[in-house]
């Protein structure tokens, strides 16, 4: 995946935000039409508080001072059009917040749909080298960092509005003291370029720190097991808190930036008032203005000075934005996705078991030398064969191809005598079912993982259940198929995780299944019942369906119809367990070396 783009200067990164926003407002134009509204109607009445203020002070509070008496029908008209204002503007403020809100958020989970369906297109190849860490923190905090510029952009637009309003009012009312107070413009445009040059690199380095601080915590959150067993406790919390010391002293410098940026975004404006104020007394002793325009003025220069500060904000969220979308777009752009075709394996009765068939299929992970070579062999409909080998032999890898995880380098995987590349996309999944070594259960109930949301009975998941010699542990747990499993699983054994994996692949009355030594935690008698279960679990008048077993048992060896012996990425010999134990040295030491001592090849 390649990285975020780099940025010579805040020229560029503003160009770049700019188009980003225009990503979301080609995406939400209804929505962001409204917030803007709201804010150009916050803004206009804002400024038409600068007219009521100065309106006030000539008709209302300087007569009161001349004649020392109030009048009742002037103050009565200053309150009704103070709180007019202050209402229509509220209503205004509403719905610019409302509005970014909703756009804001529609555009995080659009894309963090996106960034997830990519994950889900993309081949396992692709994710073996993209760290989990770095995945999560593309569909997380890039995407918060990218649309965080929505929040205040309708406010930014209205204060624009706002400006434009008040900098016209200024105008007429007295351009010497207007032209005085907008001096401040191009010191504040200086500001935000050198603050974005500044800025830009920083949001770049603390975002993929981030990602890489997500990735430790993965890590060592997966790995629980070996960090306690091992004692490595303290050696994994200074590894995340050397990271995280990291990413805190760029976050730290990115922070002192922003704080000096700020605080001269807040005094350019208060300058400009204090310049107008003084010109403006001057102008009023030599009878060149009155009182009311002098305070009109500085009133609008202190509204200006809001739009001011909320283009900053924007502005200043522009350097993480663009870092953001650029790692989000990164991962969408990705074309490594597997390609489909249009045929299908509906043709064959669903009840009816499926053949499979390798020709010289051969595959090497990125970087690394070939781990399959040139293998081939045939699995009639509704045999069982059992896959045995050292270990990197490549079994584990030849069962993700025949499920199509990954795709061979050479060669075709066929099943009912079709390529699967040329199968239409979720078309195998109805055929196939692979049980893995490593089972994964979701924090979810029996039946929620064993169903996967399916529409199934009560019935079928417990012939399931049964098929898979679990019935008799769920039926003793609280409440049965509504029994929470806890994360991962992590309320069960090894072996009852395993045989819940089974029911969910039973349920589905695969035509082919495969098993990458699925029964390793169950004892041999209940692995035993479980494979023999196989044959009857596919339902009355159907057939039973073609299993290939990953095994290092004998006994589990021993129950498939063939044996196919695979070393050094190779078939070397293919027969019945007994033909293969005569003939075969090798594979006689290594089915022999599992069962004299107990552990695995």
């Amino acid at each position: 995946m390649s990285g975020p783009r780099t940025r010579a200067g805040g020229t560029s990164t503003m160009r770049d935000g700019f188009h980003v926003l225009g990503v979301a407002i080609r995406r939400e134009p209804w929505v962001f039409t409204w917030s803007t509204l709201g804010s150009v109607l916050f803004g206009a009445l804002t400024v038409a508080d600068a007219w009521v203020l100065g309106w006030a002070t000539e008709r209302f509070v300087l007569p009161a001072f001349r004649t020392g008496e109030l009048d009742p029908g002037i103050a009565l008209a200053v309150l009704a059009l103070f709180l007019g204002v202050a209402l229509l503007r509220a209503v205004g403020i509403v719905a610019r917040r409302l509005g970014a809100g909703i756009m804001q958020y529609r555009m995080q989970a659009h894309y963090r749909r996106a960034v997830t369906r990519k994950y889900l297109e993309l081949p396992l190849e692709w994710h073996q080298r993209h760290p989990t860490g770095q995945l999560l923190s593309n569909a997380n905090a890039d995407v918060e960092a990218a649309w965080a510029p929505i929040a205040p952009l309708p406010m930014a637009i209205g204060t624009v509005a706002m400006m434009v309003i008040a900098i016209a009012q200024m105008l007429l009312t007295d351009l010497v003291m207007a032209l005085a107070g907008l001096v401040v413009f191009p010191l504040v445009l200086v500001a935000n370029v050198v603050f974005q040059r500044i800025q830009s690199p920083l949001m770049t380095r603390a975002q993929a720190l981030r990602a890489e601080l997500s990735e430790i915590a993965h890590e060592s959150f997966d790995g629980a097991m070996v960090v306690k067993t091992l004692g490595r406790e303290a050696e994994e919390t200074d590894r995340f808190a050397h990271k995280a010391a990291e990413l805190r002293d760029v976050a730290v410098r990115a922070g002192r930036v922003r704080a000096a940026f700020d605080p001269v975004l807040e005094a350019l404006p208060n300058l400009a008032v204090l310049v107008v104020l003084a010109l403006g007394v001057q102008r009023v002793l030599d009878g060149d203005a009155v009182a009311g325009d002098v305070v009109t003025i500085a009133y609008l220069l202190t509204i200006v000075a809001f739009p001011i500060r909320s283009l900053g904000w924007l502005l200043g969220e522009f350097p993480r934005s663009v870092v953001g979308y650029d790692r989000v777009t990164s991962v969408i752009a990705e074309t490594g996705q597997m390609t489909y075709g249009d045929a299908t394996l509906a043709g064959h009765a669903p009840g009816r078991a499926a053949s499979l068939a390798l020709e010289e299929v051969g595959y090497a992970y990125p970087g690394s030398e070939p781990l399959l070579r040139g293998v081939s062999f045939e699995v009639p409909a509704g045999r069982s064969v059992a896959l045995v080998g050292p270990t990197a032999a490549g079994k584990s890898t030849l069962t993700a191809l025949l499920v199509r995880a990954v795709d061979p380098d050479t060669g075709r995987v066929l099943v009912d005598g079709t390529d699967l590349r040329t199968l239409a996309h979720g078309d195998l999944a109805r055929h196939v079912a692979l049980v893995s070594q490593s089972t994964f259960l979701f924090d979810d109930t029996v039946r929620g993982n064993v169903a996967l949301d399916e529409d199934l009975d009560d019935e079928e998941v417990w012939a399931a259940l049964r098929a898979a010699q679990a019935e008799e542990f769920v039926r003793a747990l609280p409440d049965g198929l509504e029994a929470r499993l806890g994360e991962r699983g992590t309320t069960l054994s090894g072996g009852q995780r395993q045989r819940l994996a089974l029911a969910r692949a039973l349920v589905r009355r695969p035509r082919l299944m495969i098993l990458d030594d699925a029964t390793s935690a169950v004892d041999p008698e209940v692995e035993g019942r479980i494979l023999a279960a196989l044959r009857d679990a596919a339902g009355p008048g159907a057939d039973p369906p073609t299993v290939l077993t990953v095994a290092y048992r004998k006994a589990t060896i021993a129950l498939a119809d063939e044996v196919v012996h695979l070393a050094e990425g190779r078939v070397v010999d293919r027969g019945t367990h007994a033909e293969l134990l005569a003939r075969s040295p090798a594979y006689a030491r290594l089915v022999n070396a599992y069962e004299d001592e107990g552990m695995e090849p």
